[in-house]
């Protein structure tokens, strides 16, 4: 039989029409992970589960992509492996909307000369100072882990009152004594990068640090040990046992058992020691509280473990590390 070869027209158009599709689909399956890796420039690393990618778009780190005319000029596409690897990040895509504003991730000098002038800094713990959530971790150590990190989503969202959430978390698993000693013998706490710079940073400026925390003094006194802050500085909760060792409940009077708390504790604390001006780094709702009249002159919202979008709206400088308030001390 014989064959008519196709003009070379055709067999180019043919050529380009399976690049284009195979460029479309490099595309699709490679432009999440492109995303998020141009994404970490405002971004720090996290320890969270990342997705992975199928083993089809996997096997694309191993090709190699040459420059492409077009109407527009050239186009290279490198073989970059690290392209194409999960990167996880503190800001993830469907979480942009909180930065459309760049007013407060760019601070304004106003805001910038009120943290130069503070004389006291008051830290949140769990998510700031710390990469964890206490509370959670103490959960998943002893066994209720998902329903109680369901219910601290809530609290820190702002979506129901702090001590409904902190007696409801407390009744899922009951941690007796013997088992929060195990816990902190077993899982030290994980620092947050660059906060033992920064708190170090402080003190060397005679700035005066505390730590405010709706977690428990048990986990947070080691963590005030590692910075060299004094115990009378740490404002939390206080988990009750009894004779035997056994949960029996936590101390409803300290001020960060209920929502609000953490607010009264900085008015009590600028008013006994009559500090001019002071600010309030945390990611949560019940930090941001913490900014009113006689109380925090400035929040700064630290979203470099968690971003809550409500909270990172609302604060005087939104950051994804620690670098920055360390540098503006210099």
């Amino acid at each position: 039989m014989l064959k008519i070869p196709r003009p070379a027209a055709e067999d180019d158009r043919r050529r380009f029409s399976r690049f284009d599709n195979f460029r479309s689909l490099f595309f699709f399956l490679a432009a999440p992970s492109l995303m998020e890796a141009l994404i970490t420039s405002r971004g720090v690393p996290l320890r969270v589960a990342s997705r992975k990618l199928s083993s089809v778009s996997a096997n694309f780190s191993c090709l190699e992509f040459k420059s492409y005319h077009c109407r527009s000029g050239r186009v290279s596409i490198m073989n970059h492996p690290k392209l194409l690897r999960p990167v996880t990040t503190s800001v993830q895509p469907q979480e942009l909307s909180a930065l459309g504003n760049e007013g407060n991730i760019v601070p304004s000098k106003e805001i910038m000369d009120l943290w130069r002038d503070v004389e006291a800094v008051c830290f949140d713990v769990d998510s700031t100072v710390c990469v964890d959530e206490g509370i959670d971790e103490l959960a998943e150590f002893c066994g209720a882990g998902k329903a109680v990190a369901e219910w601290t989503a809530r609290a820190m969202g702002g979506s129901v009152p702090f001590e409904e959430a902190l007696a409801a978390r407390l009744s899922l698993f009951k941690p007796s004594l013997s088992k929060v000693e195990e816990y902190l013998q077993k899982r030290p706490p994980r620092l947050s990068p660059g906060i033992e710079e920064l708190v170090k940073k402080l003190r060397a400026n005679k700035i005066d640090v505390y730590l405010i925390s709706g977690g428990f003094r048990q986990m947070i006194n080691p963590v005030a040990s590692i910075l060299g802050i004094p115990r009378e500085n740490i404002f939390a909760n206080n988990i009750l046992f009894g004779n035997s060792g056994e949960f029996v409940g936590f101390d409803e009077n300290e001020p960060t058992s209920r929502s609000g708390g953490k607010a009264k504790a900085v008015q009590q604390i600028r008013k006994g020691r009559l500090y001019k001006t002071m600010a309030m780094i945390g990611d949560g709702a019940t930090d941001l509280e913490a900014r009113k009249p006689g109380g925090a002159d400035l929040f700064i919202c630290y979203a470099g473990v968690q971003l809550r979008e409500a909270v990172a709206a609302q604060a005087d400088w939104l950051i994804f590390k620690f670098e920055p308030l360390i540098n503006s001390l210099d």
